[in-house]
């Protein structure tokens, strides 16, 4: 059977549905090629269970610091399947409202595997996909437009292959029905580090191993140093500038035993069970692109900055072209893919402007330029930081630890970077975020009125506090 279709769009995460339902709401007709459900990794293996999981992990934290606000509780018991049942819960109603979405906006889902074809009967030129249905049939899509939203999967570490037990991925993780007593995190990224954290709060022993110098290695040194700090405190063993030797990897009883290399010195590790957490890939493989002359190099398809591929009418977004792999960054990606083939452009893609948020307790959230890399762009800036200690709200909240750092360009007053560590950061990185596409300089930011007593008040401050101006310190 053959559907032709304006667009068509592989791959049902948030990138693809995005993609889909503007694509359809500009006239299009579409179709959306899914072989799992429809959310994608973010939904289902991701951003909303790992959240949910990191805000009952905050709230039975939150609980047993409760004398902290003149409140005795006692017997706070942890209840991990109910935990769980919420986090499905969550899913499920979200999962609903996609599959909703998609029917309102009247786009065809068929539910299959789907390869990029070649020229052929179908269409003279390449970008028809080829589905294998469940019962083992065969559709072929023939789009005007293809938009490659196929995602990205847990990185492998040779030697520790993920069994879903003793060895897991992310994905592994989420499906957990009791907690370990201790575990060993291999990676400080961001999926490392938000799991250290929701752990450690629920009360599990928690080792975190970084190759590299730093947590977080792609955020800002302060921010990285702040959140070894506070996650240190709280107990959580952690080795950077330090590797598991995978090939010490052995079982012994009920628990596994691997060596860990720091400083060229081995130390015996004992745990319940290892979470590796070293990165995704995209899923760039096995779908076609051999038929095509789409640019592929080392797993990333290449595109311009609207989306589209070497192959003009074949666009791709999300974390199969590599960059910022993040949920919101795949479903802008999407619209600026739809604008442009639509005739209707959107600014291009900037990574600059994408905010990159981590769930930790507390929370982190950047945008823009790193100090590091705003030096080596310009030797004139200006810096300003902070505290949330400064901050009204964030000591009514019992939750003052952390800043907001801002980096600016000195002649000009262009903010080139925002960085935020503290309580709720997530939540208003956004307005840094409009600052910067908005092209807005930091005086105009710190003149904005902030409501009194916000934990936002943070980021007026210190865009004032730039030139001497802040009014709280």
């Amino acid at each position: 059977m053959t559907i032709t279709c304006d667009v068509a769009v592989l791959g049902g995460g948030t990138g693809g549905y995005t993609a889909a339902i503007r694509a359809a709401q500009l006239g299009k007709s579409v179709v959306l090629i899914e072989q799992d459900k429809l959310g994608g990794t973010c939904l289902h293996r991701g951003c909303i269970p790992s959240k949910a999981l990191l805000r009952s992990a905050e709230m039975y934290a939150e609980m047993n610091q409760s004398e902290a606000y003149g409140i005795e509780a006692d017997g706070v018991r942890l209840s991990f399947s109910k935990v769980l049942q919420r986090k499905d819960n969550i899913v499920g109603k979200l999962h609903q409202g996609v599959q909703y979405l998609m029917s309102k906006n009247k786009i065809q889902v068929i539910y299959g595997k789907g390869r990029v074809i070649g020229p052929s009967i179908f269409s003279p030129r390449s970008g028809a996909v080829a589905v294998e249905l469940p019962d083992g049939e065969m559709e072929t899509v023939v789009p005007s437009h293809l938009i490659i939203a196929t995602g990205s999967s847990p990185r492998e570490l040779p030697g520790l292959v993920p069994d879903g037990q003793r060895i897991m991925d992310s994905s592994h993780a989420l499906q957990m029905e009791r907690l370990p007593e201790s575990i060993l995190i291999v990676g400080g990224g961001v999926i490392g580090v938000e799991w250290a954290s929701m752990l450690n709060d629920f009360g599990v022993r928690v080792t975190l191993v970084e190759a590299a110098p730093r947590l977080l290695p792609a955020e800002d040194e302060d921010i990285s140093r702040e959140l070894r700090k506070h996650l240190s405190e709280r107990g959580v063993n952690i080795w950077t500038d330090a590797y598991v030797q995978t090939d010490t990897y052995e079982v012994r009883g009920e628990e596994v035993c691997i060596q860990i290399v720091k400083d060229g010195v081995q130390h015996e590790m004992r745990t319940s069970t290892i979470l590796v957490s070293v990165g995704r890939k995209g899923n760039a493989d096995q779908i076609g692109l051999e038929n095509t002359d789409v640019s592929v190099t080392d797993g990333v398809i290449s595109v311009n900055k609207h989306m589209q591929t070497t192959e003009p009418h074949i666009y791709a977004i999300g974390d199969v072209i590599g960059g910022l792999q993040l949920a919101h960054a795949a479903a802008h990606e999407g619209l600026v893919a739809v604008q442009h083939l639509a005739g209707q452009p959107l600014h291009p893609y900037r990574s600059e402007w994408i905010p990159r948020c981590v769930y930790t307790r507390p929370e982190t959230a950047s945008v823009g330029l790193t100090e590091k890399e705003a030096k080596a762009q310009n030797d004139k800036l200006k810096i300003s930081k902070i505290p949330f200690s400064a901050n009204g709200k964030a000591l009514i909240q019992g939750a003052a630890e952390g800043f907001c750092k801002v980096i600016a360009n000195a002649e000009t007053d262009d903010i080139l970077g925002v960085h935020i560590i503290g309580p709720h950061a997530t939540e208003f990185i956004g307005e840094a975020a409009l600052a910067q596409v908005l092209d807005a300089a930091a005086t105009e930011v710190g003149y904005v009125v902030h409501s009194h007593p916000t934990l936002s008040e943070i980021v007026g401050e210190a865009m004032l506090h730039l030139d001497g101006r802040a009014i709280g310190i």
